[in-house]
């Protein structure tokens, strides 16, 4: 039986819809919002597992390029691996819906979103968010939710939930909020130097939006909800709990507090194995195993949580607001454009810049249209970085990552009309403990400026974090990465001395106050700018010239009705130019023409060529010209690409000359000076030489020389060439 909803958002109608597509699904909801439509399902596996520590949730979005009316570019005309936008997209589904699920339900569970139509107005990634919660909300899984998903952009201080792709192309602030009934769980975005409390308003007004989805999935479930399946809880218990806590948490006490990472690793590793030799035959069962270990982490739990709140001492001394201590190199790297190491406590990230042409731009090709990036930011985290052994690759986080970095450094980083190089950036994190996104941040922004990238202004990252019990509370800066996993919030922050950049924030409690809200970015402001003090007084400029080993670009304009004259017949005239300078030249319809050499040298000879070409020749102007033809009455010099003059032998030197061969040869470079074009529109042209640098023709009757045609009568030699005094 089909059962269908609307409610509408924004003055547009939301349509969910179960019972009519996917009906095998353990859920299905097909979603659909103006043209965009999303069919989301999920499934479990039939067998449980008893004790799983970890929710075993996958969540794939995809997009079918027949939404958008396309067929896939490339030799393969199908759907291949997933795209960034699509792995984002599915980080976006997951973080707020895993805390929901409940670990004792031992299932692999599977959520599928799916993108059917796009109409390239209203973006799916939302409708995504709401199709999958309201398939697990009606299905028979066990779910805490349901969450739901709404983008807020501020365009022209006005705040407009779920805006177009125009509106987000024009908006000073974009987030993607999610969360529940209760509170914000959620939050990824970037903007334009927004201030703080326009942050805040935005969360409040998507928080108004988020709460009736939640209802309307409700519903839905009121309708065509199953009855959930069990869950398999693990009665059993410890042995000798009690024992082992009263053992080891006055040690675990001492030892969470090492003021390194590795030692409070080495002294809680020391006190776990300690314990476990002295009840070895009790462990030697796995679940016991399993039990002694989630024990181990929550003393750890207690005590980081109870020190913050109740003496504000963190595990590795510092006080609530303290920024771990900051150091920052540049130029490490010889053979690279630009380069920098940042490194925060024990969080440490080597950032190499690299500048390229327009050939190397992202290209992609996806259902919302065919665009070019020339801003790259890529963010590699090696097992090394914390102490590990792994394979190496590009996964899920290293693609959140560095889209979080990305986004917080693009609005800072110059338009191509400023600075036309595609810009490529890689973070390579060396060591992590705590925000090495952040870190990627500052990095980006210290190599960029090294590399003599004309950013707008610099940019710092920190994170932030919240400990919270009851009524009380403490907002941590610049997390470790046991407060990140022991804490209530991680919240990222980004941004200039005068506003914010980037954020991304996953809220592990309900209840989030707009108080709390404003004190972390209050307190997220000072760390940014104390970070951004200390990177200011390494680089706070860009370098006054980028490196020698980068390529060089030259940019010019010429007039639209020019281009063909420049690209010539087939393209040989640009062909010609590139294979005589050894550049690469890019004309674009408005006229703009961008010129790519190895060197200076060849983009600029390449440049006087391309407006030799476009320019009309200019009389009594002074051009280096090359000797095409020689003929009885002189010789006929190319003084720009395709146009000719011709030199009479009368103008060839102040002393008599029996042939035009005694002095010019053909292929030789000579300067020329314009003296006349005439009606016909052909060119007059005086030789400049060591006897007549300013290229003044002889004094004397030379017959009006300067005949194209050969014609005899003007190309008779003086009866008196001599000097006249």
């Amino acid at each position: 039986m089909t059962h269908t909803i609307t409610h509408i958002i924004a003055g547009k109608e939301l349509i969910l819809e179960t019972g009519r597509i996917a009906k095998q699904a353990n859920g299905s909801v097909f979603a659909q919002y103006e043209g965009s439509a999303v069919i989301a399902t999920v499934c479990a596996s039939r067998d449980s597992v008893e004790g799983l520590d970890y929710v075993p949730l996958t969540v794939d979005y995809n997009e079918k390029y027949y939404a958008a009316g396309k067929i896939p570019g490339g030799f393969i005309k199908r759907e291949g691996r997933p795209k960034d936008k699509e792995v984002l997209v599915s980080r976006l589904i997951d973080r707020p819906m895993r805390p929901l699920f409940d670990k004792s339900f031992g299932r692999e569970i599977q959520v599928v979103p799916t993108t059917i139509s796009a109409d390239q107005i209203n973006p799916p990634d939302i409708l995504a968010i709401i199709a999958s919660s309201a398939a697990v909300h009606i299905s028979d899984i066990p779910f805490g939710g349901p969450i739901a998903g709404v983008r807020i952009c501020a365009v022209d201080n006005e705040l407009i939930v779920n805006p177009t792709y125009e509106e987000i192309e024009k908006s000073l602030l974009e987030i993607v909020v999610a969360g529940t009934r209760e509170g914000i769980t959620m939050v990824e975005g970037g903007a334009h130097e927004a201030g703080e409390d326009l942050m805040v308003g935005a969360l409040e007004k998507a928080q108004e939006v988020i709460s009736e989805l939640c209802a309307l999935q409700e519903k839905l479930r009121e309708l065509a909800g199953k009855e959930k399946l069990p869950l398999v809880p693990d009665t059993r218990i410890l042995e000798n709990a009690d024992a082992i806590r009263a053992e080891a948490y006055p040690r675990l006490e001492k030892a969470c507090f090492e003021p390194t990472k590795e030692g409070r690793r080495d002294e809680v590793g020391a006190v776990k194995t300690a314990l476990a030799q002295k009840y070895a035959s009790q462990l030697e069962d796995e679940f016991q195993k399993k039990l002694f270990d989630a024990l181990f982490e929550e003393m750890q739990y207690g005590i980081l949580r109870s020190s913050i709140l109740d003496r504000g001492k963190r595990v590795d001394g510092r006080g609530t607001e303290d920024i771990r201590p900051i150091s920052c190199e540049i130029g490490l790297l010889k053979r690279t454009h630009g380069s920098a190491l940042f490194t925060r406590g024990e969080t440490q990230s080597l950032v190499v810049t690299t500048l390229g042409t327009v050939m190397d731009e992202q290209i992609f090709d996806d259902i919302e249209g065919d665009k070019r990036e020339n801003f790259l930011l890529h963010y590699n985290f090696p097992p090394y970085s914390v102490g590990e052994v792994g394979r190496l690759g590009t996964g899920r986080r290293e693609i959140g990552h560095g889209n979080l970095a990305r986004r917080s450094l693009a609005p800072m980083v110059p338009s191509k009309d400023e600075f036309p190089y595609t810009i490529r950036v890689v973070s390579e994190i060396m060591e992590s403990n705590g925000s090495s996104s952040m870190a990627s941040v500052c990095g980006g922004t210290l190599s960029m400026l090294h590399a003599g990238v004309p950013m707008k202004k610099p940019v710092a990252g920190i994170a932030m974090g919240l400990i919270s019990d009851g009524g009380r509370y403490a907002v941590l800066s610049d997390i470790l990465g046991e407060e990140d996993h022991l804490g209530d919030m991680d919240f990222k922050v980004a941004g200039t001395e005068d506003g914010i950049t980037g954020f991304q924030m996953d809220i592990k409690i309900s209840g989030v106050s707009a108080e709390i809200m404003q004190k972390a970015l209050a307190q997220a402001k000072r760390g940014r700018l104390h970070i951004l003090g200390i990177m200011n007084a390494t680089i706070s400029r860009p370098a006054s010239s980028i490196s020698e080993l980068a390529p060089k670009i030259v940019t010019l304009r010429i007039d639209v009705d020019k281009i063909g004259a420049l690209i010539g017949p087939g393209g040989k005239n640009v062909k010609a130019l590139c294979e005589q300078y050894s550049v690469t030249i890019n004309t674009e319809n408005d006229g703009t023409v961008t010129i790519y050499g190895r060197n200076t040298k060849d983009a600029e000879e390449a440049k006087t060529a391309v407006l030799g070409i476009v320019s009309d020749p200019e009389t009594g102007r002074v051009y280096q010209g090359v000797v095409k033809r020689i003929m009885e009455f002189g010789a006929f010099v190319e003084i720009l690409p395709g146009k000719e003059g011709l030199v009479h032998i009368s103008r060839l030197s102040r002393q008599r000359i029996a042939q035009v061969t005694d002095i010019l040869h053909e292929g030789q470079e000579i300067p020329v000076k314009l003296l006349e074009i005439d009606k016909m529109g052909r060119l007059n042209l005086s030789y400049i030489d060591a006897v007549d640098p300013d290229g003044a023709p002889p004094e004397g009757d030379y017959g009006g020389g300067g005949d194209h045609r050969g014609d005899r009568s003007h190309s008779r030699p003086p009866r008196d060439n001599r000097r006249r005094f």
